[in-house]
């Protein structure tokens, strides 16, 4: 049976009732709401459920209705005021609008009015920053001119300056006349200040001369700054401080001298002139403690920042004064120059007494020293170039001169009259005295004082000065103890010649053991004695540091004396033996054997070599150990040297013997002893 077809309108409401959702929020707040006024499901309520809730929404609207006509009633009385209001305030502005209109002309005018106060405000500003940077005050004015110096005075000046720099800051504008009027009249009072300010402070530095010991007041101390600007002016001023403390300085050095201090104490100083040393001592000490003082008092005029502290208003001019060291030491130089100029004089005429009158070496010595180093130590706080360091610098030079005059006396002395050499040999008395006066010199040397920018004098020259004329006086001692000992050997040589003409060689050579050949007689006692004398030089000075290099060259020099005293004993040695002309041979190869020679022919060799084993072995002489030799290492020493240069001289021979070349028959016969057993035998 075919479908009944549904009209579109059923389709569309049942499709769409189908396709409703029956779980959603909306629909079940709905049915709940519904549920609450809907009784009985009947079709009768069913018909009726829209005419129900048109009811229903009808009641609700009614009770909102009665709900809010209590605030529809307050809304309409606030609509009231408000229209009240807004008249009110329409009233108002047509009261401002007409009030306006009748004050704008008076509102104008207190706009301009204050424009007017403000430009003329400023402008007052400007004129007092004028006035106060480019104008003095009147009371100002009167401290530069007409008041008392004091405190107000520098102030002003101070002020003077500072508008003088602001007027060039104002000549770089279009004020230039201004400008230029400002300055002139700023010159006027700054150059009378200045000239007020140097006659013042002169007038200070005379009052300054008055008293041995012044007391610088801060006031000066401020002028003296401020007039550093003016390099004449504060010249001026300098060399009026430098003549008052000049003649002040040189009536102190006078009355110390010959009056002593109040009530006589200290002593005068002249009460020592008996006693060089303390005499030129206590002047030197007294002008260092001058110098002292004297540069203190000018170190704090010239310089007073360097010193003391400086005030608020002295500050002022410390940053456009500040000077180089440089030109404040010239100053403090020229200043203390010539104060201490004075005294030069009258110092260097006593010391000139002193050393006129013949101090001892010693005496003449200390004072050099001592006038050395006052020397190096017022050149560090005076400047060399100096009245008074000159004068010290050639009173040392006098005193050194005096000293080197001294020594050289004695040495010529000394040189005039060597004394004779003595039987033992020792060292005269002159040596050991001029030994101990030098030691007593070196002491005072390394005593002295040395300034910390000085050092010691070289004592090289004084060494020398002393030793080298006694070293000369031994020599020409000992040259003379030379030539009377080859005058007597001459004789007695001449006495035996005649004696020996009828012997053989053996007993000719035998014969000439017993007598000491020149070399030995006259020599070797010289050379000892010279040693001696050396040695009592050195000895003493080699605990001294101060005579360190000349000991050292001393000792090389006895050294080559020793050396040649050994060579000449050994080369008398073998004259003794007859060996000294052969020992030529046995060093240079020859072309010949030399048994062939007649000096050096087995027989003659077997007869010097006799002797020589004689006298090592101390059948015939014995060796020569240098008994009056004083320094026993010394003794010790020549005598091993001169063991080992026989031992050397007897090996040269023995290999000459044994050489086959040379053709000695029995060679081992000849030369019986080995070298190993001559050294055995000299004790090396």
């Amino acid at each position: 049976m075919a479908t009944m077809a549904l009209a579109p309108g059923l389709s569309r409401k049942l499709k769409k009732v189908l396709e409703s959702r029956t779980d959603s929020p909306e629909l079940l707040a709905s049915l709940d709401t519904l549920s609450s006024f809907y009784a009985e499901n009947t079709p009768q309520a069913r018909r009726n459920l829209r005419s129900v809730i048109e009811k229903r929404s009808l009641s609700i609207n009614e009770e909102f209705l009665l709900a809010s006509d209590a605030a529809q009633k307050a809304l309409d009385r606030v609509e009231e005021e408000v229209n009240a209001l807004a008249e009110c305030c329409d009233k108002i502005a047509k009261a401002l609008s007409s009030c306006n209109a009748s004050t704008g002309d008076i509102i104008s005018t207190t706009e301009r009015l204050k424009q007017e106060l403000d430009t003329t405000t400023q402008r007052q500003e400007i004129v007092s920053c004028f006035l106060r940077d480019y104008q003095l005050s009147n009371e100002e004015i009167s401290a530069l001119r007409e008041e008392e110096l004091n405190e107000n005075f520098f102030k002003a000046l101070s002020h003077v300056q500072e508008i003088h720099a602001n007027c060039k800051v104002l000549l770089r504008t279009h004020h230039q006349r201004a400008g230029l009027e400002l300055m002139d009249m700023m010159a006027v009072y700054q150059e009378g200040a200045y000239e007020r300010l140097c006659r013042w402070v002169q007038t200070e530095c005379r009052r300054l001369g008055d008293t041995d010991n012044p007391e610088v007041s801060e006031l000066l101390k401020t002028a003296v700054r401020c007039l550093k600007e003016r390099p004449v002016l504060f010249k001026y001023c300098a060399e009026e401080l430098a003549n008052m403390r000049h003649n002040a300085l040189f009536r102190r050095f006078i009355s110390a001298l010959t009056r002593g201090g109040p009530g006589g104490m200290p002593r005068p100083i002249e009460v020592h002139a008996h006693d060089p040393l303390r005499y030129v001592g206590d002047m030197l000490a007294w002008l260092h403690q001058a110098l002292a003082s004297e540069r203190e008092l000018v170190l704090t005029l010239l310089d007073p920042d360097t010193v003391v502290d400086i005030g608020p208003t002295a500050r002022r001019f410390s940053s456009s004064l500040e000077s180089e060291s440089g030109k404040i030491g010239s100053d403090l130089t020229f200043v203390l120059d010539r104060i201490f100029e004075g005294v030069c004089r009258p110092f260097k005429i006593r010391v000139e007494q002193v050393l006129q009158s013949q101090p001892s070496l010693i005496v003449s010595y200390k004072l050099s020293n001592q006038l050395g180093f006052y020397s190096y130590t017022i050149s560090d706080l005076l400047g060399r170039e100096t009245a008074l360091c000159h004068t010290l610098w050639s009173l040392k030079d006098a005193a050194q001169k005096t000293f080197f005059d001294i020594l050289k006396a004695r040495g010529e002395k000394l040189l005039r009259y060597p004394p004779l050499v003595a039987v033992d040999l020792s060292p005269p008395p002159a040596v050991r005295e001029g030994v101990s006066l030098l030691v007593e010199i070196i002491e005072t040397y390394d005593s002295m004082m040395v300034p910390p920018s000085g050092k010691k004098f070289d004592f090289d020259p004084v060494i020398s000065a002393f030793l080298d004329p006694i070293i000369q006086m031994c020599e020409q001692a000992a040259e003379a103890h030379k030539s009377k000992g080859v005058h007597l050997l001459k004789r007695t040589r001449v006495n035996s010649d005649s004696g020996q003409l009828s012997k053989s060689s053996v007993d000719a050579i035998l014969a000439s053991n017993g007598t000491i050949p020149p070399s030995q007689n006259s020599e070797t006692p010289s050379k000892i004695f010279l040693i001696n004398c050396l040695c009592a030089i050195q000895q003493p000075l080699s605990v001294h540091e101060a005579a360190a290099e000349y000991v050292k060259n001393l000792g090389t020099v006895i050294d080559n004396h020793i050396r040649i005293l050994v060579d000449k004993e050994v080369d008398a040695v073998l004259r003794r033996c007859n060996l000294s002309s052969k020992m030529a041979y046995f060093r240079t190869p020859a072309n010949h054997p030399l048994a062939e020679f007649d000096e050096t022919s087995p027989t003659l060799l077997s007869e010097c070599l006799k002797v020589l084993f004689g006298i090592i072995l101390g059948t015939e002489n014995s060796l020569p150990e240098f008994e009056q030799l004083q320094v026993p290492k010394l003794r010790s020493e020549a005598s091993a040297q001169m063991a080992k240069s026989l031992a050397e001289a007897y090996e040269v021979m023995y290999k000459a013997i044994m050489d086959p070349e040379n053709r000695y028959p029995d060679p081992k016969s000849l030369a019986r002893h080995p070298p190993d057993q001559i050294r055995t035998i000299l004790g090396i």
